[in-house]
């Protein structure tokens, strides 16, 4: 929703500013260390910093698919006794490319102790078209709650993050919890929720009956994935939007997108914010003038992610601007 989120407490400001630094510069690292080829599981273990520990290529579908795994990332030092918040990832690539070892971006937020991470694979687009892939990852999330004790994880308090078609998984995640038709029958746990309790969604498309301004690049991978372009597939578009699902018990969302984007056009993130203003659903986009399909350097836009993340998975009070965020520090 447009303007700020008001929140009243203000304490350990200087605290949390110093923590908020050391966050984005580790943010970074994260993903400049991973960065090499993916390797083998021991050498993926052998480049992970010292204060996590990960299990990698867990089946959440019950088949030998490599594409149904998640990897799973747990802090060596837990910051308090408690169940641990979880931050589900879920890896772009136009829904025909792209690896769950992108999840590791997000590491920073398992070395601060309060959170753990999955990152999620799923089949892609020369494998299976839609609605393959919401079934891969509703089965991973109803996985990971289903394991939630084994890993010391809070079932109650998993959020979902993504980008570019990664974007538009977990708005479908956040949006999708009780439509039936979309959860699919993969895995052992059908009796499981797949609801999330807030969505990070960067640059992903949510409105597939309109993208007109998208360019043929991205209409390509939309066709590709809905089986048909959306003007002759109309139905199937439709129930493939996130925008078509929001309803007023969905998850609260935060939008990343820049307003030259050409794959995923800005406006697909503010249909999205309009829509949940009139449902009463709570949605911030965070808008970065004349920034295209990601690549953005400005580490005022992980700060704010990761305010919204504390807020809704650590109940902490925060204030979370909607200023437009330049692209790269200048």
């Amino acid at each position: 929703m447009i303007g700020l989120i008001q929140m009243t407490n203000r304490r350990d400001r200087a605290g949390r500013s110093r923590r908020g630094h050391t966050f984005r510069v580790a943010t970074a690292l994260a993903a400049l260390l991973w960065a090499a080829a993916v390797g083998t599981a021991a050498e993926r273990a052998a480049r992970l910093p010292d204060n996590v520990r990960a299990e990698f290529d867990l089946s959440y579908a019950a088949t030998t698919n490599p594409r149904q795994r998640l990897d799973l990332y747990l802090p060596v030092k837990r910051a308090d006794d408690g169940p641990l918040p979880l931050v589900v990832f879920i890896h772009g690539g136009g829904w025909r490319g792209g690896s769950k070892d992108a999840g590791a971006v997000l590491l920073p937020l398992v070395q601060t102790g309060e959170y753990a991470l999955a990152s999620v694979a799923y089949r892609l687009t020369d494998e299976a078209i839609w609605p393959a892939q919401i079934h891969d990852c509703k089965a991973a999330i109803r996985w990971l709650r289903a394991h939630a004790a084994n890993y010391g994880i809070d079932p109650e308090r998993i959020g979902a993050a993504g980008s570019s078609a990664g974007g538009h998984l977990v708005c479908l995640l956040g949006t999708t919890a009780d439509v039936q038709d979309l959860e699919g029958s993969l895995g052992e746990h059908d009796d499981v929720d797949s609801r999330v309790t807030c969505v990070v969604n960067q640059f992903g498309p949510t409105d597939f009956v309109e993208i007109r301004e998208a360019n043929d690049a991205a209409k390509d991978l939309v066709s590709k994935l809905l089986g048909g372009r959306p003007e002759d597939v109309p139905a199937v578009a439709r129930v493939a939007s996130p925008l078509t699902h929001v309803t007023p018990d969905d998850a609260p969302v935060i939008c990343i997108h820049g307003t030259a984007d050409a794959l995923v056009p800005y406006s697909q993130s503010t249909k999205l914010d309009e829509a949940c203003a009139k449902a009463g659903v709570e949605c911030l986009v965070l808008t970065i003038p004349g920034g295209g399909h990601g690549g953005f350097k400005n580490p005022e836009i992980v700060m704010r992610t990761k305010q919204f993340i504390d807020k809704h998975l650590r109940d902490r009070e925060a204030t979370i601007s909607e200023e437009p965020i330049p692209a790269v520090v200048k």
